[in-house]
């Protein structure tokens, strides 16, 4: 798992006897995107099987798919937030088949779990499931779930996300298909709302995850990620009373209250922010806001391809000296961690 930039940074002013704490410290990964977190060598095979049995008149050209490998391989250069989302269509090129999505799934879930020391103690990983030629929403749900059943039902569990510019009637469909495959008895634990945080139309959303929290699924949504997402907007995410928050980085004042006042968990995603430009330094952070109120978070990792990063390179963030890293206790490491396990779905 290749480690760069800021995470990078914190971990090499650490001792070796402080990595080995952060590996030891009992947390869970809450915020794990699968397309986003496909090892860069699983993802260069991919690509190659891809270019080799391709005639290049797909949706996505084959010049598209060397391009986008290309950028991921030198590690992106982002100068806003949007830049980040024009990194995908390459990679959903490369899993639009039951085989590809399981070897990636496979992959993904190897990176976190399977080596010594594991990544996380629990890792829920999250996708948002596409129709394709090869596979329908469904199909696609269900060849990741089957990935996970190679591990223990408390190692990892599958988070289903929307997408903001998803119309109702594929919405509908998604929800209806998840909370099926949970009366089922599958890993599904939770929706999420991701995507283009300046899309959709959110007032629309309520009978869904109403839905939802009946089937008994955890909710989470990205939330006030840009400064251009309106407070009407949040209020309104708000007002469907999710379970956590992903980023959460523009709340206002009256926002920040209802989410103190809820206990609502942050899912903060340092690395993630500060190369989106979203936040410019740690120290300005609006992780300080709720280390100060003891209020529940747990550090992410969102997408370890493109930002070049791991989970226990996050918590090196928060062990660092400034300006490496916020400078936290050992103690207080830990006590994220302890949140983290105990904000988990299930």
């Amino acid at each position: 798992m290749e480690v760069a930039g800021p995470a990078a940074a914190a971990l090499n002013t650490l001792t070796p006897a402080q990595i080995q704490f952060l590996e030891s410290v009992p947390k869970a990964e809450l915020h794990a995107h699968l397309n986003g977190s496909i090892p860069l060598p699983t993802l260069q095979e991919l690509a190659s099987e891809y270019l080799a049995s391709s005639s290049g008149e797909g949706a996505i050209s084959n010049e598209t798919i060397k391009q986008g490998i290309d950028v991921l391989s030198k590690g992106p250069k982002l100068d806003e937030i949007h830049d980040f989302f024009g990194l995908f269509p390459a990679i959903y090129a490369l899993t639009s088949t039951p085989a590809a999505l399981a070897r990636a799934t496979r992959a993904v879930l190897s990176a976190f779990l399977d080596r010594q020391p594991p990544q996380c103690n629990h890792l829920e990983l999250r996708t948002t499931p596409k129709h394709t030629d090869a596979m329908d929403r469904e199909g696609y749900l269900r060849t990741v779930l089957a990935e996970l059943d190679r591990y223990e039902p408390d190692q990892v569990g599958l988070i289903v996300s929307l997408d903001r510019k998803m119309g109702e009637e594929v919405i509908k469909e998604i929800v209806d298909i998840a909370c099926a495959l949970r009366k089922e008895g599958k890993r599904v634990i939770g929706l999420d709302l991701c995507g283009d945080p300046m899309a959709g139309d959110m007032t629309k959303l309520e009978p869904y995850f109403a839905q939802v929290k009946n089937a008994g699924l955890g909710l989470t949504l990205h939330i006030a990620e840009t400064v251009h997402n309106t407070p009407e907007e949040t209020l309104q995410l708000l007002s469907y009373s999710p379970n956590r928050l992903g980023h959460a980085t523009f709340l206002n004042d009256e926002a920040i209250s209802i989410v103190l006042e809820k206990k609502m968990c942050i899912e903060i995603c340092l690395t993630s922010n500060l190369l989106c430009k979203t936040v410019s330094t740690l120290e300005v952070h609006h992780i300080g806001q709720y280390l100060k109120a003891d209020h529940p978070i747990a550090i992410c990792s969102d997408d370890i391809l493109p930002f070049k990063t791991s989970l226990v390179a996050e918590y090196a963030l928060l062990l660092a000296k400034p300006p490496y890293g916020l400078g936290l206790t050992e103690e207080q490491v830990r006590r994220i961690g302890e949140m983290s396990l105990d904000a988990r779905f299930r």
